[in-house]
């Protein structure tokens, strides 16, 4: 059994999942894809209205999955009016450290944290470069594998999957088994980290929903 995992690196739900990926991947190899949730028109410029649109949804999934968010998040990054909001950056880090040496999940929970809690700029190219070194890859090789990662194509086909299990937004989890996809409500898993592993590993899940209302919607932030 193989878990999909589609996820966005600004999506506060899939931040909220981070413990249940870490430690679904002790049972079973986990598979990230991308989804590009705040990429093209839906890149947004940090604002008073981006900031009052996110904080109360940020709040509930602090309350409901244990997971830490930073005053340097709250009182520094969504009162940057010069920060961007813009997935694809993120994304394409991934892809590069996945490439290199299968890290690509390792450098996502990084990057979760180096903007849910510390408040960085994670779709400036030099905090993301500073951050993989500080996971130990090689910066030059990291640079060109982020430079030559095809992110756009990796979103579309991350959509096309997204789409082809029924999955409604992020994070969406289907583990694969024999070509046959189920989808799980992580809703109840929240700030459950080893019980979702063992329930991972005692059997197939059955077919459920992630229509939990602890997930993101395909364009964001976008009211």
């Amino acid at each position: 059994m193989i878990l999909h995992y589609v996820y966005d690196p600004l999506c506060g739900w899939c931040y909220g999942a981070k413990p249940l990926v870490q430690a679904a991947q002790a049972v079973l190899p986990v598979i990230a894809h991308g989804g590009g949730m705040m990429t093209g028109a839906n890149r947004q410029m940090v604002s008073p209205q981006l900031r009052s649109y996110v904080m109360p949804h940020d709040r509930r999934i602090a309350e409901y999955s244990g997971q830490p968010f930073g005053e340097a998040y709250f009182e520094g990054l969504l009162r940057d009016h010069s920060a961007v909001f813009d997935s694809a950056p993120p994304i394409a880090a991934v892809l590069a450290a996945e490439q290199m040496t299968g890290r690509g999940l390792e450098l996502l929970g990084r990057l979760q944290s180096a903007h849910y809690v510390e408040g960085r700029r994670i779709a400036d190219e030099s905090v993301l470069f500073e951050l993989a070194q500080g996971m130990g890859l090689a910066r030059e090789t990291f640079e060109r594998a982020f430079r030559a990662a095809d992110t756009e194509g990796h979103i579309r086909n991350s959509r096309a999957l997204l789409a082809k299990v029924g999955g409604q937004g992020f994070p969406t989890l289907a583990p694969e088994h024999n070509d046959q996809f189920t989808l799980i409500d992580i809703g109840p898993w929240l700030g459950k980290p080893q019980a979702f592993a063992q329930w991972l590993g005692q059997s197939l899940p059955e077919q459920g929903s992630s229509d939990s209302g602890a997930a993101c919607s395909l364009d964001g932030c976008v009211d």
